[in-house]
């Protein structure tokens, strides 16, 4: 078995599939803000670490990343 890369972000779901769904930056895959905007990454990293957001498949079956905001320092 192949030893398969997981994303600080993501975990075991490809970057490029997962769809920020908040803020400035919604609409955009998590790879292109580790590309882009690599502050944000960090943050959506702190943010996993704190357990303060989810990623949910919609019924688009669209992964998307949601962020609790009212969690936010």
């Amino acid at each position: 078995m192949a030893n398969q890369d997981l994303s600080p972000v993501t975990g075991i779901l490809a970057e490029e599939h997962v769809v920020i769904d908040f803020g400035e930056h919604e609409g955009k895959s998590v790879l292109e803000i580790s590309d882009t905007t690599p502050n944000f990454y960090e943050f959506l990293i702190e943010q996993k670490e704190s357990g303060n957001f989810a990623i949910r498949r919609t019924r688009d079956k669209i992964y998307r990343l949601y962020i609790n905001e009212n969690s936010i320092n």
